[in-house]
């Protein structure tokens, strides 16, 4: 499983996870599902999907990426609308290769694409350290 270094863990100051530390060797991948994104849904729920997003924006762009340590629940918020598969889809394989649709991204969340004033989700502020050691990280 591969481990996307730099990117963010959670969304500062929440309990909204990102990435996942290791891999289900057991029982594989856990599959990605849609999930359906309701009107009603709690403003926290709305800005971890904006932060986890911007994040994959951030970090990717609009260039396929390798699902990995991606959290397969955070995923299931994005599939099939921001975040679209490549080429065919098997929701539980770390090797699935995904990509953001920037013109749905910006159609959902125009609030990430403001050049004014984009959401600060407190990136810098997290205490992330791109350079720290993997093993480190597990202790």
């Amino acid at each position: 499983m591969l481990k996307h270094r730099g990117f963010p863990g959670r969304l500062p100051g929440t309990d909204f996870q990102f990435v996942i530390r290791r891999e289900n060797r057991k029982k594989g991948a856990t599959p990605i599902t849609r999930r359906e994104r309701f009107r009603d849904r709690k403003p926290a729920d709305r800005r971890a999907d904006a932060g986890f997003l911007a994040a994959l924006i951030q970090h990717f762009g609009d260039e396929p990426f390798v699902r990995g340590n991606l959290d397969a629940g955070r995923l299931g918020w994005l599939i099939g609308r921001e975040v679209k598969p490549v080429g065919a889809f098997n929701p539980a394989d770390y090797e699935q290769l995904l990509q953001v649709d920037m013109a749905a991204a910006e159609a959902s969340f125009p609030e990430l694409f403001a050049t004014d004033s984009p959401p600060d989700f407190g990136w810098d502020d997290d205490g992330w350290d791109e350079g720290e050691d993997e093993d480190e990280a597990d202790r």
